[in-house]
């Protein structure tokens, strides 16, 4: 049973865990930028978290299935969204896809909505607050 608060919560739980799952790419992109051959990855915020807000999406929506003991657990984005890869900027020669200037301005941009985020819950439970105690 879900109660109101859990309801109005709910939106800004799972936009919060999809920015968090984007801040995880986005620092395994600026990780793997001397890698060669790695693709940058990155995911649409917009339709991971539409997937998200979907019933019955849960953690464990986007699991990826183990086809045998040696596999290991993986995901694809959150609520079962695919994971993305960022369109290359410029050719690189060992074939790494990953623009240091652009995946940091991506992650700022993503730890600034990220906070926002955190202040619009904080004020909605300051608002539920005063709106309990008169």
């Amino acid at each position: 049973m879900n109660s109101p608060l859990d309801a109005a919560l709910a939106f800004h739980q799972r936009a919060l865990d999809v920015r968090a799952q984007r801040q995880q790419l986005i620092a395994s992109n600026i990780a793997n930028a001397d890698t060669p051959n790695y693709k940058a990855r990155d995911l649409d915020f917009r339709s991971t978290l539409e997937a998200a807000l979907k019933p019955g999406a849960g953690a464990s929506a986007g699991a990826l299935a183990r086809t045998a003991a040696g596999h290991l657990g993986g995901s694809g984005g959150a609520g079962g969204a695919p994971l993305l890869y960022r369109q290359t900027v410029q050719a690189s020669v060992d074939g790494n896809s990953v623009d240091i200037d652009v995946e940091r301005a991506q992650f700022a941009d993503n730890a600034l909505r990220y906070e926002a985020n955190l202040m619009f819950i904080s004020g909605q439970i300051r608002g539920l607050l005063s709106a309990i105690q008169g």
